[in-house]
């Protein structure tokens, strides 16, 4: 069996749910301009390519102040991202055993570069993640494999020994393009027919498959 030397992982719908602080967010927002709220299920399809694409895709077509709504957006969700988030079920456990291994744990996410960071620092501690890398100017978002390349050099690590897990079709396309495994997980955010359109070459139903189907060392 192939053995791997470190996992990366997307974070929103992967890692920990967020759904609710976002989609309280999204709505704070719209209703700040008094426009029509979304619903939890419309906020769930938009997430996953940074929160510019989630305003475009919660604004009306014909918008024409992205960049302030864009803007206070990005207050409410740093107000509310800690609010209602937590981890899956069963991935304190796989963390905290994949460190125990002395696996290095990556974080690369389309979301702000913030909110992971905090996410990362308060709701999944004690884990101790050496590279958390979100969405910030003048930075290539996923699917674009740069940011989640620098991670596997910073551990030391050949991308042929990487797996990176997540729950979206931009996960899998990142995983291909960055040359890892792609892991797809079906607790998140897209349903399991995305995750095998996409190209997953492993699909997870829950964290504690993880270490049953993926040798780590």
């Amino acid at each position: 069996m192939k053995t791997y030397k470190a996992a990366i992982f997307d974070m929103d719908g992967t890692l920990v749910d967020t759904l609710e602080d976002l989609y309280d967010s999204v709505n704070e927002m719209l209703a700040h301009y008094n426009l029509p709220l979304r619903t939890l299920d419309e906020v769930r399809q938009f997430v996953g390519n940074g929160a510019r694409q989630l305003m475009i895709r919660s604004l009306p077509a014909d918008c024409d102040f992205l960049d302030e709504a864009l803007s206070f957006y990005n207050d409410c969700y740093a107000r509310n991202c800690l609010n209602k988030v937590k981890p899956y079920a069963g991935i304190m456990d796989l963390l905290t055993t994949l460190e125990a291994k002395g696996i290095p744990l990556g974080i690369c996410t389309n979301k702000q570069h913030f909110a992971a960071v905090e996410i990362a620092d308060k709701i999944l501690a004690p884990i101790k993640f050496p590279y958390v890398s979100g969405d910030e100017p003048n930075q290539p978002r996923k699917p674009n494999p740069t940011r989640a390349l620098a991670c596997a050099e910073k551990f030391s690590v050949a991308a042929a020994d990487v797996a990176y897990f997540g729950d979206t079709a931009v996960d899998m396309q990142t995983a291909i393009n960055a040359g890892f495994l792609a892991v797809g997980v079906t607790w998140g955010f897209r349903p399991r027919s995305e995750l095998v359109d996409s190209g997953a070459q492993i699909i997870i139903d829950h964290p504690h498959e993880i270490l049953e189907r993926i040798d780590f060392i």
